[in-house]
């Protein structure tokens, strides 16, 4: 069967706005007729991802848990409703596993994100478009507050690595990839990302 829907993906670090702007599409009557979903996913093995995040789990164990749960996103909701000729939204999706785990990994492998990259090689489902939205992570350190277990140093520095892995996506993938800043009002945001899926549809 030949896919007929667009599948859209919402990436960025932690405090970028992008949950807040997930929530008002999914109340858009424009968007009404999307199929709205997130990595990690609300499934058992994305419950085992969610679990690995908050302990001790090894980097390369928690990666491969990711990943099992990509692979069971796509077979069982991101395909069928594309094939069904539905557009698919997602809050977080592959761009976070490369973004995030190359920084996790980073003292693994030489190349981390290239390596995560040809695991997905083959078989993962790659988005029409991802919006990536882009904000200094030290501007989203202060909106998310005293989440998480980092000190803010650790989280910042953290989150400077995500952020220079996601803009190294989107040079290597420019046709997919659309960058918005995120350091300005939600409605401004909100109608730049309404704009952009409205012009891939």
């Amino acid at each position: 069967m030949s896919v007929k829907g667009k599948l859209i993906t919402l990436e960025g670090i932690d405090g970028s706005g992008k949950s807040t702007i997930t929530k008002r599409l999914t109340s858009n009557p424009d968007f009404s007729d999307f199929v709205f979903t997130r990595e990690p996913t609300g499934s058992w093995i994305g419950e085992a991802v969610d679990r690995a995040i908050h302990s001790d789990t090894d980097n390369l164990a928690e990666l491969l848990l990711f990943t099992a749960d990509h692979a069971e996103h796509i077979s069982k909701l991101i395909l069928p409703s594309l094939e069904n000729g539905k557009n698919v939204i997602s809050d977080r999706y592959s761009g976070s596993r490369y973004a995030y785990q190359g920084m996790t990994l980073k003292d693994r492998f030489e190349d981390p994100m290239q390596w995560i990259q040809d695991i997905h090689s083959g078989w993962t489902r790659n988005p029409d478009l991802t919006i990536l939205f882009d904000i200094d992570p030290a501007i989203a350190v202060q909106r998310c507050g005293d989440r998480g277990d980092k000190s803010k140093f650790e989280k910042i520095s953290f989150l400077e690595g995500v952020r220079k892995n996601y803009l190294r996506l989107a040079r290597e993938n420019p046709g997919a990839f659309r960058i918005i800043d995120t350091n300005r009002s939600i409605d401004e945001i909100e109608s730049e990302v309404v704009e952009l899926i409205s012009s891939l549809l």
